[in-house]
């Protein structure tokens, strides 16, 4: 088998105005759909986040991998890791989305390979990760302070003819009461048993009023998290930690830097996880040093790709560290590839996280993949177990053509509603 074509499409799906320390979502989010075409005229696919960064090194990537045996992955990372030299990926700090635009190359190629794969053999891609150590993934719902509006084509409108969580989806969420509305909401609609709520937007105590308020409406068998994305210090982190004690599942970067979030976790006894201060391979030493978490929220997309985070997660295992997934606003190929590989992980025992109920477009034929009871069925079927809607990829790259973004700026969308506002790294 070889790879004869390479297609490499951006596409914008509507994303509601969300808010987080980086500022709000535009009305569309990016992504870049890579699609391999083999010589016997199957395809597989692969998904990234969408930058203008990751979009011309995929294209400066296509002579690397056309003409490659996608069984053949280490001669084909070697190839991109050759064209690009290494990525030195420092932990996230000024830069709040800063992320290695290599590792994404790998991971979009190689999960793509990976769908082929699997179609010639007959088999689904967790069975070329090792085989399943469970039939379904357990994801989290995903919360976040919200204005009001649905995104996409309705901007910041909403669509009055909503019902359910489409309805849901679109009201404001400015407050603690906002906050367990949206909770219920989409916990009635997919079933999640554990709750993410996404911070750095409003005053630390504001958070975890709301974060109190879910703890009386679900009770304490609901597990909760909160996520400032590190613009907290040390101190109001600890602050927060102690009003937060036995409550939370996970406390999820609430300062920045290895060295902090070690002292954070040992001040509060809370467990510690991250997608911030240990993104990569070469930030591990620093985190056995400091433990400075005691979860690391993998990425493949980040990471380098499937077999970069079966790695991970053996690392995980010698230092003692817990293993879920990181998300962002993905649809159906990258949370068909999360669900193989977390169905792949023995240690990966905390329910995932996804953005998937706040996106409705979709690139795949059947439309959204469904959630029972909070989880998603790990595929039997060859590869990835779904297929391109050519039709929907078409719209969605129309779509990204006619909204004019690039790149993913949430502090420009912030300022067209606050005047002024700027991305600052330590805020409280």
């Amino acid at each position: 088998m070889r790879i004869t074509d390479m297609h490499i499409t951006p596409i914008a799906v509507g994303d509601p105005p969300l808010l987080n320390a980086a500022g709000l979502h535009a009305p569309y989010a990016l992504r870049i759909i890579v699609e391999l075409v083999a010589d016997d005229g199957t395809y597989g696919l692969g998904e990234v986040p969408g930058s203008s960064g990751t979009l011309a090194s995929l294209e400066a990537s296509r002579e690397i991998v056309v003409g490659k045996d996608p069984f053949q992955l280490n001669a084909i990372r070697q190839g991109i890791d050759k064209r690009f030299g290494k990525e030195e990926i420092a932990a996230r700090g000024e830069a709040h989305l800063a992320f290695g635009r290599v590792s994404q190359v790998h991971s979009a190629v190689e999960v793509a390979c990976y769908d082929l794969m699997g179609k010639a053999t007959g088999r689904p891609v967790v069975d070329l990760l090792g085989g399943r150590v469970r039939d379904r993934v357990d994801f989290s719902a995903y919360l976040f302070y919200k204005y009001e509006g649905a995104g996409g084509a309705l901007g910041f409108g909403t669509d009055p003819n909503a019902t359910g969580w489409a309805a849901a989806r679109q009201k404001a969420a400015l407050d603690p009461a906002g906050v367990v509305a949206e909770a219920q909401a989409m916990c009635d609609a997919f079933g999640f048993k554990s709750i993410k709520l996404k911070g750095g937007a409003f005053p630390p105590d504001e958070e975890a009023d709301a974060i109190l308020a879910m703890y009386e409406h679900f009770g304490p068998g609901t597990p909760l998290r909160l996520d400032p994305n590190a613009i907290w210090s040390v101190e109001t982190s600890v602050r927060i930690g102690e009003r937060l004690k036995g409550i939370l599942e996970y406390y999820e970067d609430p300062c920045r830097g290895q060295a902090e979030m070690g002292e954070v976790g040992r001040r509060t006894g809370i467990p510690m996880a991250t997608n911030m201060c240990t993104t990569s391979f070469d930030h591990i030493p620093g985190s056995v040093q400091h433990h400075s978490e005691d979860i690391i929220l993998s990425d493949h997309h980040f990471w380098g790709g499937l077999r970069s985070t079966l790695e991970l997660s053996r690392i995980c295992q010698v230092f003692g560290r817990g293993l879920s997934m990181h998300s962002n606003s993905h649809v159906g190929i990258s949370l068909a590839a999360m669900t193989h590989l977390a169905g792949a992980i023995p240690n990966l025992t905390y329910a995932c996280d996804t953005h998937y109920p706040w996106q409705s477009d979709e690139v795949i034929v059947g439309g959204k993949l469904q959630f029972e009871d909070g989880s998603l069925a790990v595929s039997n079927e060859p590869g990835l177990g779904v297929e391109l809607d050519r039709d929907a990829l078409a719209k969605l790259h129309q779509q990204y053509i006619d909204c004019g973004l690039t790149d993913r700026n949430d502090a420009i969308e912030m300022q067209k509603v606050q005047p002024g506002w700027e991305f600052q790294p330590l805020r409280w």
